[in-house]
């Protein structure tokens, strides 16, 4: 299994470099860290007294490493969850936030736990995850991702200018399809066509 830093590093690598895309809502954003986390986390990289897209641009891969780290993996307890999930937990936690863990919480639902869904990883959480993992361990971390999978294309469907996330110009999978993919067994991921169908009401 990866190491906490080799999973921050894969996320860097899977965010890439600097972008300000108008139709993302995260703003001016570099590895994965957008402008908001930075103000919150009060990191003034060029120390002239405010935290602005000048310092989003000059953030350094070891920041952001750190900032996912203690603020996105440990903050949160994703190291508490069973290993199986903390991979796909962790990243999609960098993506979508709190989200991430309301998706596990309404699975964990699904499969007969009783957790309340607020996207906080409690005691609750913890145990039913326990549960959950061991009644199916080969299966759990498949579960999760293809609940990741099926957020994003709802995401998609409810805000057409995120829709180019999950499907490409070519009508192929976006990155937000292949990124949820990654952390899914291949016998589950979904062929062009099924995908094409998914996405065919989009227009």
């Amino acid at each position: 299994m990866k190491t906490v830093t080799q999973i921050a590093d894969d996320i860097i690598a899977r965010e890439g470099g600097y972008v300000n895309d108008p139709s993302d809502p995260g703003g001016a954003t570099k590895y994965g860290v957008t402008i908001g986390t930075l103000r919150s986390l009060g990191i003034d990289n060029d120390g002239d007294g405010d935290v602005d897209i000048a310092d989003v641009k000059a953030l350094t891969r070891v920041q952001a490493r750190d900032i996912f780290i203690h603020h996105y993996f440990e903050r949160p307890r994703i190291g508490d969850l069973p290993g199986s999930l903390q991979a796909s937990v962790f990243d999609m936690y960098v993506n979508a936030g709190a989200n991430a863990v309301k998706i596990l919480q309404r699975l964990l639902n699904d499969m007969g736990q009783h957790v309340t869904v607020d996207g906080v990883i409690g005691p609750q959480t913890i145990a039913a995850a326990e549960i959950a993992h061991a009644m199916a361990p080969m299966h759990l971390a498949d579960a999760y991702g293809i609940a990741r999978r099926n957020y994003y294309y709802t995401l998609a469907d409810n805000r057409p200018a995120s829709r180019k996330y999950a499907r490409r110009l070519d009508g192929g999978k976006g990155g937000w399809i292949k990124r949820a993919e990654e952390f899914i067994s291949p016998r589950y991921w979904l062929s062009e066509a099924e995908h094409a169908k998914r996405v065919s009401a989009w227009g």
